[in-house]
Order: structure tokens, then C-alpha cells, then sequence
């Protein structure tokens, strides 16, 4: 296929199996990272057949370069925390990351980009309840600065498209598949193998890596625009999630229901703890706010576009990453 595209933040997470989409596909893939580190869950023979340039969204030159004769964006570089240390790197990155690319893009004249946003940018309400695309942006106290930064992010998406970029957004739920189990959502596998006994009353949306980045595909090729589109596999709470994943380890079952008190112990003992050790805390007042909150997301509008998509069944992603996982605990053993 003749179509070039750039992916920023190619070694993350959901950016490292869009590019394996994009490559088993037959694209001409070009990918912009921070350092030399790929990431190791990706076969190498998908990293090798990448062009990988070195540089990231704050830098605008290494943009300039990294655009030149691209057909179509990919922008999946953000960085998720909910750590109060993160946040001005964080903002910096997502929304002023954004705004770099929207900018180059137009200057580059390139046709189409697709935005990796977040369910977190639609805003979550103090009550919870079922959100969908056409949810509006409400200032409230559910909403963390990871949120805000994103619908931030989507603001400048929306700019572009104003003034005459092609582009289309995704807002993913939390993402599950096997990864770096020490970051992102992977730590959630990572959590209940140790043994985590705590379970939250939360419910929240869930879905499988792969499953984003063939809906990223699919709208890519699409000639949809000006549009966002939930993605979501499915909604459950917290307490599900966890079980299976134990289920799926041959690990205990989380068996202590936390209560908000219970919880605004735990995040106060995870600062101090982390202010003496220097370790990021596992738990922050944000992501406790987010663990208790009970919130549905639809995801009729991307299949209603795409009637040959499906979502893979929760189960069967989670057994899927937790054997991988499992297998590479025994490899690091030998």
C-alpha cells in the first residue's frame, strides 16, 4: 500500500499494537520515540519491518521531519498519571503535545490523523451513570487532571478540524492485554498476581488492546471525520475484573471490599510511604476517586459504523494476556 503513515508514541502501549495492526496489514509505518528501549511484548519481526525516528510531540523540528511525505497521523503519545508530581509533564505532553501535531499536520498538508483519546475526555459525573459520544464536558470534582488534560487534548483536535484538518477520535476505556506490567493498566495483572486482597465497589469500561487498535484501523481507512467514537468492550466492576484475573492466575480472589474511608487511609499511607522510598505510590486520592466511581460506557456507535467489528469477550482477552504474562514470569525464572 502507498499510504505512509507517522504513529507518535510508538512504544507505548496501545501505540506498539497499532503498529503491529498497521505492519500485518502491509502500511509503510514510521514511528517517533523518546529512546532507544521498543517494546519487548511486540514480536521483533513487526519492529524491525518500523521505521523508527527519534524525537517526541514537544520537539517541533523532530515533528517537521517526522511528518515529511506522510499521508496520515496517528497520535497515540499522552502520558497517564494520576500522580501529582506527573502533572505539569503530564499537561505539557497531552496538551500541548496535541496542539504540536495538529499544527505540523496542517502545515505538512497531511490528509487525515486519528487522535487516541480517552473515555476520561467525555468527564465522569459525581453520580456516575451511562456516557456516550454526545456527553458533555462538565467541570466537577470526578474529573482527574489526567481528564482534563485529555479533553484539553481534544479541544486542539477540534481546532484543527476547524481549520481544515481531516480527523477523526477515539476514546478507548481501559485498556487490558499484556504489556509492561509495571505500568500503565497492565499494573492491574501485576496487582492481583502479587496477591492485591483489596476489591472497590467501582464499575468502569474495559477493553482489549487489539480490539483498539483495529478499530484505529478501521476508522484510519474510513472516510469518517469530524466524529469520536467510543471503544469499549465492555462494563464491569472493578470486583469482576480482579476475580477473573485471579481466576485466570490460579491466584486468591481479592476478598476485602474497601469503603471511602478505608480508601482515603489507603492513598494518605501510599504518600507518605512514597515520599520516603522515592517509589511512585499505587494508589494517589485520584485514582482512589476513580476506583469508587460506578460509570457506563456505550460503545453501539462504532459497531453501528463498522457491522463486521466485534469486541473479544473480556474473558477470553484476559485469559489470553494472563498466559503470556505467566509464561514470561517462568522465562525470567529459568
Amino acid at each position: 500500500m502507498s499510504t505512509r503513515i507517522l504513529i507518535t508514541g510508538g512504544t507505548g502501549f496501545l501505540g506498539s499494537y497499532i503498529i503491529k495492526e498497521l505492519v500485518e496489514k502491509g502500511y509503510a509505518v514510521r514511528a517517533l520515540r523518546r529512546s532507544n528501549k521498543l517494546p519487548a511484548w511486540i514480536p521483533s519481526e513487526i519492529l524491525e519491518k518500523t521505521e523508527w525516528v527519534d524525537g517526541d510531540v514537544l520537539d517541533v523540528v523532530a515533528l517537521e521531519d517526522a511528518m515529511e511525505g506522510v499521508d496520515v497521523v496517528i497520535h497515540a503519545a499522552a502520558i497517564v498519571s494520576f500522580v501529582k508530581k506527573d502533572r505539569e509533564q503530564m499537561y505539557q505532553v497531552n496538551v500541548e503535545g496535541t496542539a504540536n501535531v495538529v499544527n505540523t499536520a496542517l502545515e505538512k498538508n497531511v490528509r487525515r490523523l486519528v487522535h487516541i483519546s480517552s473515555v476520561a475526555a467525555l468527564g465522569r459525573t459525581t453520580n456516575g451513570g451511562h456516557v456516550d459520544e454526545e456527553k458533555k464536558w462538565e467541570e466537577n470534582k470526578a474529573n482527574t487532571h489526567y481528564a482534563k488534560s485529555k479533553f484539553k487534548a481534544e479541544l486542539q483536535v477540534w481546532r484543527g478540524i476547524s481549520e481544515g484538518l481531516e480527523a477523526v477520535i477515539l476514546n478507548p476505556s481501559t485498556i487490558l492485554g499484556y504489556g509492561d506490567w509495571h505500568s500503565s493498566s497492565c499494573a492491574i495483572f501485576r496487582q492481583v498476581y502479587e496477591g492485591f486482597k483489596w476489591y472497590t465497589p467501582g464499575i468502569n469500561g474495559f477493553v482489549d488492546v487489539e480490539d483498539v487498535a483495529r478499530a484505529t484501523v478501521l476508522l484510519m481507512e474510513s472516510n469518517i471525520s469530524e466524529q469520536r467514537f467510543i471503544v469499549n468492550g465492555d462494563t464491569w466492576p472493578f470486583q469482576k475484573l480482579q476475580n477473573t484475573i485471579a481466576d485466570a492466575f490460579g491466584k486468591k480472589r481479592p476478598t476485602r471490599k474497601t469503603s471511602p474511608f478505608l480508601l482515603s487511609i489507603a492513598w494518605r499511607m501510599e504518600k507518605v510511604k512514597s515520599f520516603f522510598t522515592g517509589n511512585r505510590p499505587l494508589l494517589t486520592k485520584e485514582s482512589a476517586r476513580v476506583a469508587q466511581s460506578q460509570t457506563w460506557f456505550e460503545n453501539g456507535k462504532l459497531l453501528k459504523a463498522f457491522p463486521e467489528f466485534s469486541y473479544t469477550p473480556l474473558e477470553q482477552s484476559i485469559k489470553k494476556a494472563c498466559e503470556k504474562y505467566a509464561g514470561t514470569i517462568v522465562d525470567m525464572q529459568r
